[in-house]
């Protein structure tokens, strides 16, 4: 079978608080790679979480979480999958051994919405519960979110629709022309 985009696999990470667009963006840019040709995996993190309950919050335990991920992650991209992650990864380090893993072919996508914002949006009402102690090492209030040094692309889900952030991500892999 011919596989047209299999020498342009890559590993788009999107990033950002919880309730900040990530998997909802991460979705709908997979649509439109599976619509270009691409063989697409998503790796959510709410739903790789719910596969290994016992994981853990701890800084040790997101980092060693973000590693397996991104391990993953790489063993598609070199098999000629492109990868679509969404997942929290609130420290800089963890988000760097993965792109070191995953190499050239790493794209990080800073969701950048404010907390406002995503605590506006917590269907779950997991904010309301970290605020009130129910869960700890909640990233953005009992626990630090490290926004990304140098992202490849940074995007407010506040100030943006889901079809223009995908446009962006798309432009980004030269799958569309530049918005003008």
């Amino acid at each position: 079978m011919d596989r047209p985009h299999k020498g342009r696999a890559r590993v788009i990470w999107f990033t950002g608080l919880s309730g900040s667009g990530k998997t909802t963006l991460a979705r709908a840019l997979c649509a439109a790679l599976e619509e270009r040709g691409h063989e697409i995996e998503l790796l959510d993190g709410d739903q790789i979480r719910s596969l290994f309950p016992n994981s853990g919050f701890t800084r040790e335990e997101r980092h060693a979480h973000i590693g397996r991920v991104g391990f993953l992650a790489s063993r598609l991209q070199a098999h000629g999958v492109t990868v679509v992650a969404a997942l929290v990864s609130p420290y800089e380090d963890s988000r760097q051994f993965v792109r070191r893993t995953c190499g050239t072919g790493f794209l990080e996508v800073f969701v950048s919405t404010p907390i406002e914002v995503c605590e506006a949006r917590d269907t779950k009402g997991l904010y309301r519960r970290a605020r009130r102690g129910e869960i700890k090492n909640f990233t953005g209030i009992d626990d630090p979110y490290e926004p990304p040094q140098a992202p490849e692309l940074t995007l407010d889900t506040s100030e943006i629709s889901v079809g223009e952030g995908v446009k962006r991500v798309l432009e980004l892999l030269g799958e569309v022309a530049p918005i003008a």
